[in-house]
Protein backbone atom coordinates (compact mmCIF):
# COMPACT_ATOMS: atom_id res chain seq x y z
CA UNK A 1 0.00 0.00 0.00
CA UNK A 2 1.36 3.39 -0.91
CA UNK A 3 0.73 6.76 0.62
CA UNK A 4 0.35 8.46 -2.74
CA UNK A 5 -2.79 10.55 -3.17
CA UNK A 6 -5.42 9.24 -5.60
CA UNK A 7 -5.25 10.72 -9.05
CA UNK A 8 -8.36 12.50 -10.25
CA UNK A 9 -8.86 9.88 -12.98
CA UNK A 10 -8.66 6.97 -10.49
CA UNK A 11 -11.82 4.93 -10.13
CA UNK A 12 -12.56 2.03 -7.80
CA UNK A 13 -12.45 -1.41 -9.45
CA UNK A 14 -16.18 -1.79 -8.81
CA UNK A 15 -18.91 0.44 -7.51
CA UNK A 16 -19.13 0.18 -3.73
CA UNK A 17 -22.15 -1.77 -2.48
CA UNK A 18 -25.16 0.25 -1.44
CA UNK A 19 -26.50 -2.22 1.10
CA UNK A 20 -27.27 -4.26 2.90
CA UNK A 21 -23.96 -4.34 4.76
CA UNK A 22 -22.76 -7.30 6.78
CA UNK A 23 -22.15 -6.26 10.38
CA UNK A 24 -21.08 -9.67 11.73
CA UNK A 25 -21.36 -13.40 11.06
CA UNK A 26 -19.83 -15.99 13.39
CA UNK A 27 -20.39 -18.95 15.70
CA UNK A 28 -19.96 -18.64 19.46
CA UNK A 29 -20.48 -20.70 22.60
CA UNK A 30 -22.95 -18.42 24.36
CA UNK A 31 -24.98 -15.23 23.91
CA UNK A 32 -26.01 -12.99 26.80
CA UNK A 33 -28.65 -10.31 26.44
CA UNK A 34 -29.04 -7.52 28.99
CA UNK A 35 -31.73 -5.11 27.88
CA UNK A 36 -30.92 -4.18 24.29
CA UNK A 37 -27.20 -5.01 24.62
CA UNK A 38 -25.87 -8.38 23.51
CA UNK A 39 -22.61 -10.04 24.51
CA UNK A 40 -21.17 -12.83 22.40
CA UNK A 41 -19.03 -15.23 24.46
CA UNK A 42 -16.16 -17.26 23.00
CA UNK A 43 -16.35 -16.83 19.25
CA UNK A 44 -15.38 -20.17 17.68
CA UNK A 45 -14.30 -21.40 14.26
CA UNK A 46 -13.09 -24.89 15.20
CA UNK A 47 -14.15 -27.68 17.49
CA UNK A 48 -12.55 -30.90 18.70
CA UNK A 49 -15.25 -33.52 19.23
CA UNK A 50 -14.56 -36.66 21.27
CA UNK A 51 -16.00 -39.70 19.52
CA UNK A 52 -16.27 -42.62 21.95
CA UNK A 53 -17.48 -46.13 21.37
CA UNK A 54 -16.47 -49.78 21.33
CA UNK A 55 -14.02 -50.94 18.67
CA UNK A 56 -16.39 -53.21 16.70
CA UNK A 57 -14.61 -54.61 13.63
CA UNK A 58 -13.16 -51.22 12.73
CA UNK A 59 -16.55 -49.51 12.57
CA UNK A 60 -16.66 -45.81 13.36
CA UNK A 61 -18.69 -44.91 16.45
CA UNK A 62 -21.60 -42.51 15.83
CA UNK A 63 -20.76 -38.81 15.83
CA UNK A 64 -22.85 -36.70 18.20
CA UNK A 65 -24.41 -33.46 16.93
CA UNK A 66 -22.75 -30.21 17.96
CA UNK A 67 -24.70 -27.31 19.48
CA UNK A 68 -23.44 -23.73 19.48
CA UNK A 69 -24.86 -20.27 18.71
CA UNK A 70 -25.06 -18.53 15.34
CA UNK A 71 -24.87 -14.73 15.23
CA UNK A 72 -25.50 -12.81 12.00
CA UNK A 73 -26.41 -9.13 11.59
CA UNK A 74 -26.77 -6.66 8.72
CA UNK A 75 -27.31 -2.91 8.39
CA UNK A 76 -29.65 -1.81 5.63
CA UNK A 77 -27.85 1.03 3.86
CA UNK A 78 -30.03 1.67 0.82
CA UNK A 79 -31.63 -1.79 0.97
CA UNK A 80 -35.36 -1.69 1.60
CA UNK A 81 -38.09 -4.29 1.74
CA UNK A 82 -38.05 -8.04 2.21
CA UNK A 83 -34.90 -9.98 1.35
CA UNK A 84 -34.09 -13.68 1.80
CA UNK A 85 -31.18 -14.50 4.13
CA UNK A 86 -29.66 -17.97 3.84
CA UNK A 87 -26.73 -19.82 5.37
CA UNK A 88 -25.61 -22.84 3.33
CA UNK A 89 -23.00 -25.38 4.49
CA UNK A 90 -20.25 -26.69 2.25
CA UNK A 91 -18.72 -29.94 3.48
CA UNK A 92 -14.96 -30.69 3.41
CA UNK A 93 -15.56 -32.74 0.24
CA UNK A 94 -16.86 -29.62 -1.51
CA UNK A 95 -20.48 -30.82 -1.59
CA UNK A 96 -23.09 -28.28 -0.54
CA UNK A 97 -26.04 -29.22 1.67
CA UNK A 98 -29.49 -29.14 0.05
CA UNK A 99 -31.16 -27.61 3.10
CA UNK A 100 -29.85 -24.25 4.36
CA UNK A 101 -28.90 -23.95 8.02
CA UNK A 102 -30.84 -20.65 8.06
CA UNK A 103 -33.44 -19.61 5.47
CA UNK A 104 -35.58 -16.61 6.46
CA UNK A 105 -37.09 -13.44 5.03
CA UNK A 106 -35.90 -10.22 6.63
CA UNK A 107 -37.37 -6.73 6.39
CA UNK A 108 -34.74 -4.07 5.68
CA UNK A 109 -35.97 -0.59 6.65
CA UNK A 110 -33.06 1.42 5.25
CA UNK A 111 -30.14 3.49 6.51
CA UNK A 112 -28.76 2.40 9.91
CA UNK A 113 -31.70 0.10 10.66
CA UNK A 114 -30.60 -3.50 10.87
CA UNK A 115 -31.71 -7.09 11.07
CA UNK A 116 -30.08 -9.82 13.09
CA UNK A 117 -30.41 -13.50 13.77
CA UNK A 118 -28.90 -15.13 16.80
CA UNK A 119 -29.68 -18.31 18.57
CA UNK A 120 -28.72 -21.89 19.24
CA UNK A 121 -28.18 -24.29 16.35
CA UNK A 122 -27.40 -27.98 16.29
CA UNK A 123 -25.26 -29.27 13.43
CA UNK A 124 -24.35 -32.82 12.54
CA UNK A 125 -20.77 -33.32 11.35
CA UNK A 126 -20.14 -36.70 9.71
CA UNK A 127 -16.59 -35.92 8.57
CA UNK A 128 -13.54 -34.14 9.89
CA UNK A 129 -12.20 -31.19 8.01
CA UNK A 130 -12.91 -27.63 7.02
CA UNK A 131 -16.57 -26.74 6.55
CA UNK A 132 -17.63 -23.42 5.03
CA UNK A 133 -20.90 -21.69 5.88
CA UNK A 134 -21.88 -19.26 3.11
CA UNK A 135 -24.08 -16.29 4.06
CA UNK A 136 -26.35 -14.95 1.31
CA UNK A 137 -28.76 -12.07 0.97
CA UNK A 138 -31.04 -13.09 -1.87
CA UNK A 139 -28.53 -14.65 -4.29
CA UNK A 140 -25.55 -12.47 -3.31
CA UNK A 141 -22.78 -14.10 -1.28
CA UNK A 142 -22.02 -11.74 1.61
CA UNK A 143 -19.33 -13.75 3.42
CA UNK A 144 -18.05 -17.25 4.18
CA UNK A 145 -17.56 -18.54 7.73
CA UNK A 146 -14.95 -21.29 8.14
CA UNK A 147 -15.47 -24.00 10.74
CA UNK A 148 -12.90 -26.78 11.26
CA UNK A 149 -14.04 -30.06 12.83
CA UNK A 150 -11.49 -32.40 14.44
CA UNK A 151 -12.48 -35.81 15.75
CA UNK A 152 -10.64 -37.21 18.77
CA UNK A 153 -11.30 -40.92 18.94
CA UNK A 154 -11.64 -42.77 22.23
CA UNK A 155 -12.01 -46.55 22.05
CA UNK A 156 -13.99 -48.07 24.91
CA UNK A 157 -12.79 -51.51 25.97
CA UNK A 158 -14.77 -54.24 27.72
CA UNK A 159 -15.78 -53.55 31.32
CA UNK A 160 -14.05 -55.72 33.95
Amino acid sequence: MTNEPLREDSQPAAAPPRGPYLQHAFFCEKILQEGSVMSFIRQIDRVTMTIAGPDILGQEPPKPPYTCYLAIAFKSGEARGSHRIKVVRQQPSGLRDDNPLLNVDALFEGEDRGVGFQGPITIGFENEGLYWFDVYVDDTLMTRMPFRVIFQRAILGPAN
